[in-house]
């Protein structure tokens, strides 16, 4: 087998700018060895990359490829050892089915009025005049969102003592240099609290104390009218009527926190970077969303156009997740003219896929109307993974988007903070604006009344 030609620096420097600075790496490699290129970071097997619409599908598609969980091992310190991240096989395609109901259909409506309750909350205890950080602020919101929706807790000490500790330990990676403990498993020493990995698992062991706790609470005292997703969670049973065990619960809660929140708070903060940059961008959505008149209901406001556009365009230029989940070669298979031999590593580019001129002209340019103009097919446009491995939450993380949007777009007048242009940068295993995005809230916005609904984008 002859594996793909790829960059030729040494493996270490490989991994070092790979966590350093993804994005020029992905670029200049696209650059010089095309579609399809090996890289090779540190003491990893060596793994393909692809950013062709074909070979993506072919990729997802074929019976030849599979996607073990095992693979994203270095995870398995963050979500546990039974996240549906992590896991393969007839175990993952349990839990899938277990998770898939409370994130479709009807149950969105019971979380949309939750979502603009909780940013009206955030975005009225900003200070006029004063600057702040966009992603601090979305943080703010998408952390009451997992804890309300998600988790199902509205108040109480238990409330009160996991909320800070989960925003602490999603910090844990939140930058280039704190992100290295996953790939350098020589930094992962347990050291007590002085020690980053140490001050890690100690957080993690409480938030496992009280998540546990919660959940012997609502197994003692269940209440079928409960609507967040653990309680759902909690009520679904698999072909054999076995429900998830405390352990399984606790580590997806933890993995919908670490792909719910910070994802969301960051897909957020780009958006507001975007919506501000660009005036045309602004007065359309507004215009938009005051055609819908007082008090829209939440899933109207899920429907518009304009809205949803501008959030797609959001997650093409800077997507937050970079690549899809590895798939691994399981019988000789030929990928894009290479023939591929068992064990070989493949991931798609999402970065590299949703930059592509002859899918997206001007790809650097933020353009809603594309949007609006023509479809893309899960292979041109998968901000959310494909196959098998495609995100569980993202029709709750697309309906947060354009609701917390629409909620400060529509009530608060604000401004951009940034004199230059925002860069990408990475954050743990996500791709985020660097600083955060700083903003100034003017103050409260006075609507225009429209005299007839103002159809978007035309």
């Amino acid at each position: 087998m002859t594996l793909p030609d790829g960059p030729k620096t040494p493996r270490f420097v490989q991994l070092i700018q790979w966590i350093g600075d993804p994005l020029t790496y992905m670029d200049v490699s696209a650059k010089k060895y095309g579609e399809i290129f090996t890289t090779r970071w540190g003491n990893l097997k060596p793994f393909v990359m692809i950013h062709n619409p074909q070979g993506i599908q072919e990729m997802l598609n074929s019976k030849a490829l599979e996607a073990p969980g095992d693979i994203n091992g270095i995870l398995k310190p963050l979500l546990g050892e039974q996240s549906m991240i992590v896991i393969s096989g007839e175990k993952h395609k349990r839990q899938r089915q277990l998770l898939m109901p409370p994130f479709h259909g009807e149950r969105m409506r019971n979380y949309g009025q939750q979502i603009c309750d909780i940013t009206q909350d955030v975005a009225s205890k900003l200070t006029v005049d004063r600057p702040f950080v966009a992603r601090t602020a979305m943080q703010e919101i998408t952390m009451r969102v997992i804890l309300q929706v998600v988790f199902g807790l509205d108040e109480g000490p238990r409330l009160q003592q996991l909320s800070p500790l989960l925003a602490s330990i999603i910090d844990t990676t939140s930058s280039p240099l704190r992100s290295s403990m996953l790939f350098l498993p020589w930094m992962q020493q347990d050291w007590g609290a002085w020690s980053p990995w140490g001050r890690m698992k100690q957080q993690q062991r409480k938030i496992q104390e009280l998540m546990d706790a919660e959940i012997a609470e609502r197994r003692q005292q269940p209440d079928s009218n409960r609507t967040d997703i653990l309680s759902l969670m909690m009520a679904a049973r698999d072909e054999n009527g076995e429900p998830m065990t405390n352990e399984e619960l606790r580590d997806e809660l933890m993995t919908l926190l670490f792909a719910g929140h910070e994802t969301t708070a960051t897909a957020l903060a780009w958006a507001f970077y975007w919506i501000y940059s660009l005036p045309s961008v602004r007065q359309k959505l507004l215009q938009e969303l005051d055609s819908l008149g007082e008090n829209p209901d939440p899933m109207e406001i899920s429907r518009l156009p304009y809205l949803s556009a501008v959030c797609q365009e959001t997650l093409r230029i800077y997507p937050v997740g970079m690549l899809t989940f590895p798939r691994v070669v399981r019988e000789p298979v030929e990928l894009m003219g290479h023939q591929l031999e068992p064990g070989t590593v493949v991931f798609g580019s999402i970065y590299l896929t949703h930059r592509r001129e002859d899918l997206y002209p001007e790809p650097l340019q933020f353009k809603p109307e594309r949007f609006l103009e023509r479809q893309f097919s899960p292979y041109e446009y998968l901000p959310f993974g494909g196959g098998s491995r495609r995100c569980i939450g993202l029709a709750l993380a697309q309906l947060e988007m354009k609701l917390v949007l629409a909620t400060i777009l529509r009530d608060f007048d604000l401004v951009l903070a940034e004199k230059k242009p925002v860069q990408a940068k990475r954050r743990g295993v996500t791709l985020g604006p660097a600083g955060g995005v700083r903003m100034a809230l003017l103050g409260r916005r006075m609507r225009q009344q429209m005299p007839e609904a103002v159809a978007s984008g035309v």
